[in-house]
């Protein structure tokens, strides 16, 4: 059985499955190849019988089978796929919650990543970052209504497509357990003020972490960096001033060839006090007259698709 060829992974010695192509990880669902993965998970492209479709199914790691958090954070984010639905965002099509694979199915997306587009052709031309920008933050607006923060926008979780669609809900939280968080949820160089030390923000991480997200994402497509660079090895420090210069530092400045309003924009989405930034309707808002600058025919708008 597949279930028993588990093994530890090289490197960072991370348990992991030993799937072959075949094997099943539930009845009607078996493995295609191996996509993936972090700490708790593994991704795995997979077909679907019920469905009878290819689908990626994240599935906890085999020394994560029996620990009630990650299995708690596997429900949590099952709960959010299946109570958010919109256009820009990844669909979730079930889970299992118990058994030897625990795991959230969602459906398979085309196209590669914001990230992987970064490092093969660098920054991306206005015409294209823009209403990508726009498309992100609509589906930020549409989580904060319904309660949710995403708590990881960055260039890995936006999968380019026609729309973009933003994708991994593993650390997505309601507004009151957001609220809650003391430890670090994210990725450093996305990551808010407030999430890089949410003890001194007591209570403030919510919607305006992913706005920040959202910018810093938006400034390394400009400029081909993150805005706050760091010194190498300064990930691993305990001083979180160090690791996280976000926290003392500005900005550094975007290239001059960004339109002004968006270095303007940008500056106001990385503001360090949550209450100063502008919400993600805001921020879509202030997108939409740069968007309709672009030298293009068809442009993207709250009135739908228009020629100019």
């Amino acid at each position: 059985m597949a279930s028993s060829r588990a093994h530890a992974g090289a490197g960072a010695q991370l348990a992991s499955w030993a799937f072959a192509e075949g094997d099943a990880i539930a009845p009607g669902r078996t493995v295609l190849r191996h996509l993936g993965g972090g700490n708790r998970y593994q991704v795995y492209l997979v077909w679907d019988d019920r469905l009878f479709a290819v689908m990626v199914a994240k599935v906890l790691r085999p020394d994560q089978t029996q620990d009630p958090e990650a299995l708690r954070d596997l429900r949590k984010e099952f709960e959010a796929l299946e109570r958010l639905a919109h256009p820009v965002i990844v669909r979730g099509f079930g889970a299992v919650l118990d058994g030897p694979h625990p795991h959230v199915l969602i459906e398979h997306l085309e196209g590669p990543t914001l990230r992987s587009l970064l490092r093969r052709g660098g920054p991306l031309p206005m015409a294209q970052l823009l209403p990508l920008a726009l498309h992100v933050a609509a589906a930020l607006h549409y989580m904060a209504q319904e309660g949710f923060v995403h708590l990881d926008v960055k260039p890995d979780n936006i999968v380019m497509g026609v729309p973009p669609r933003l994708i991994d809900l593993s650390v997505a939280r309601t507004f009151e357990r957001a609220a809650r968080v003391t430890g670090l949820v994210g990725t450093d160089a996305y990551m808010a003020p407030e999430q890089c030390d949410p003890q001194r923000f007591r209570g403030a991480i919510g919607p305006p972490a992913d706005v920040w997200g959202l910018a810093a994402t938006m400034f390394h497509a400009v400029a081909g960096s993150v805005p706050f660079p760091r010194e190498p090895g300064s990930g691993e420090s305990g001083d979180l001033r160090v690791r996280f210069p976000q926290l003392v530092e500005r900005p550094v400045d975007l290239p001059s060839s960004a339109p002004a309003a968006l270095r303007e924009l940008l500056d106001a989405a990385l503001a360090f006090e949550p209450a100063a930034r502008p919400t993600a309707a805001e921020l879509a808002l202030a997108l939409e007259p740069v968007v309709a600058a672009l030298p293009r025919k068809m442009i993207l708008g709250r009135r739908g698709i228009t020629n100019r």
